[in-house]
């Protein structure tokens, strides 16, 4: 409805209520042209009928959408299923063209508006997340691991001699599959053990760097979040290392958005020294189904040089998951949901401290993991070498997700590299031990009752112990599964 309609509909019912259902709409409309002009988070959530508006107008834009269009390419934006057009809002053509998932395509006036504003956003969040001087970004409808292999492949143009990148140990295949899949040589550098913590060897960094030439080296590959009790990556002193070295770094900042620690980090590193690309989940940091992530950086030609080495048009599913979500939480929303994160984190560390106490365990001492914690199970391998990860398929058959029970001395080979005692981010790390993690989303409720049960099926298995000498009736579950 324009307002030449709403003139014409005062001939029809009455102008006082016209006018009053006019001013409605321009309410909705006030919204969304905040959004266009400012590129921006609204600070405040849209109702989910402002949302719907707004989706709806720029679906109308897309040919596949204009009334008596007659299309006669091999791409025309046709669907079978109904149900699957109201699903993506009929917005069906996608975002880019062949040459550039960022480019602007003709037919598609509404996805490539959309396009450019959930980009525009995310950017928005992430400064708001804590990277204040980040200058570009963009959703890719790839998942963490496939999505840094589009960073890596897109360096390779930039230093075309270099076979290896050099990699501080964390303990999550898609990470390590990321380099093997772009055709490069992962060079493992093993944690230092601090406490209860692993940390960056810095010193076998330089050594490394040393011994295979910087011309030699693609880039480091640091992480910042991740399972305690590793914690991120000392990635000020690596960014340093890298500008000293003129070496490529490129960070796997997973879950890292809801962390503002983790987001310190990579401001700080790029303030003191190089950070060419920081990667990051949208379903792990947004709350969206899988399938999308972020790729930003301090450099917007090297970002834009990024989405032109993505091959041919891509889906628009998750920048437009990802605009809903952000757009119907609004900028307080958002940083609500991170703030009650924080706090239950806290309340996380301390009922499960109370807990190990009780079954004569400790909680492990990894503060500068803002994320995961983890509680020892030195009792469970003391009694029985399947005791521990039996303990995980009992959590698992009592709907405990999330949690991961970690045995000693298990080996993984992934391409032809052995990793010993996988899982633990360690060849030897002194015990074994269970995860748990407050995320994005998490409520005191799931704390609560992850604790009940964690409590229940630690009593099982000491009562099993005693009764059996040693043995368990349990079935083994996924060896250290995430469960």
């Amino acid at each position: 409805m324009n307002s030449e309609n709403f003139t014409i509909s005062e001939r029809i019912v009455s102008p006082s209520y016209i006018r009053q259902g006019s001013q409605a709409r321009r309410s909705h409309e006030q919204l969304i042209r905040h959004l266009l002009e400012q590129g921006k988070c609204p600070e405040e959530g849209w109702s989910e009928s402002t949302v719907e508006l707004f989706l709806n107008e720029l679906a109308v834009m897309d040919s596949n959408n204009y009334l008596g269009n007659c299309g006669v390419g091999e791409r025309e934006g046709r669907v079978a299923s109904s149900l699957v057009a109201r699903r993506h809002y009929r917005l069906i053509h996608g975002i880019g063209r062949s040459g550039d998932i960022a480019a602007i395509q003709p037919k598609a006036a509404g996805s490539s508006l959309l396009n450019k504003l959930t980009n525009s956003v995310v950017l928005d969040v992430l400064k708001l997340a804590g990277v204040r001087s980040v200058a570009s970004c963009f959703v890719v409808p790839m998942a963490t691991g496939m999505s840094l292999t589009l960073c890596f492949l897109t360096l390779r143009h930039r230093r075309p001699k270099a076979r290896y990148i050099i990699w501080p140990r964390i303990d999550q295949k898609s990470c390590f599959k990321s380099m093997i899949t772009a055709g490069f040589e992962p060079v493992v550098v093993e944690n230092v053990l601090e406490g209860d913590e692993l940390r960056t060897d810095l010193e076998a960094v330089k050594r490394k760097i040393e011994e295979l030439g910087a011309e030699n080296v693609l880039c480091v590959h640091s992480t910042t979040s991740c399972f305690a009790p590793r914690v991120p990556d000392r990635l000020e002193e690596l960014a340093a290392l890298c500008a000293e070295t003129d070496i490529p770094h490129i960070v796997n900042n997973a879950y890292g958005v809801q962390s503002s620690k983790c987001m310190h980090l990579i401001q700080q590193g790029a303030r003191v020294g190089r950070i060419d690309a920081f990667v990051q989940s949208l379903d792990k940091n947004f709350m969206v189904p899988v399938g999308g992530a972020i790729i930003a950086g301090f450099d917007e030609a090297f970002i834009q040089e990024i989405s032109k080495m993505y091959p041919g048009r891509a889906s628009a599913s998750p920048s437009l998951d990802v605009l809903i979500t952000l757009l119907t939480l609004g900028a307080s929303g958002y940083k609500k949901y991170l703030s009650e994160r924080k706090e239950i984190y806290s309340f996380l560390a301390q009922e499960l401290k109370t807990l190990a106490s009780t079954h004569g365990e400790r909680l492990l001492h990894t503060p500068h993991n803002p994320i995961s914690l983890a509680m020892s199970l030195d009792g469970l391998q003391a009694g029985s070498d399947k005791a521990v990860t039996q303990l995980g398929s009992m959590l698992f058959t009592r709907q405990v997700s999330g949690a991961r029970v970690i045995p000693l001395g298990k080996e993984q080979t992934i391409g032809s590299h052995t990793f010993r005692g996988f899982m633990s981010h360690s060849e030897s790390y002194p015990c074994p031990y269970l995860n748990a993690a407050s995320a994005v989303g998490i409520t005191r409720e799931d704390v609560t009752t992850c604790m009940k049960r964690l409590d229940k099926c630690l009593k099982t298995l000491k009562k099993d112990r005693g009764a059996t000498d040693g043995s368990s009736t349990i079935p083994a579950g996924n060896d250290s599964a995430e469960i």
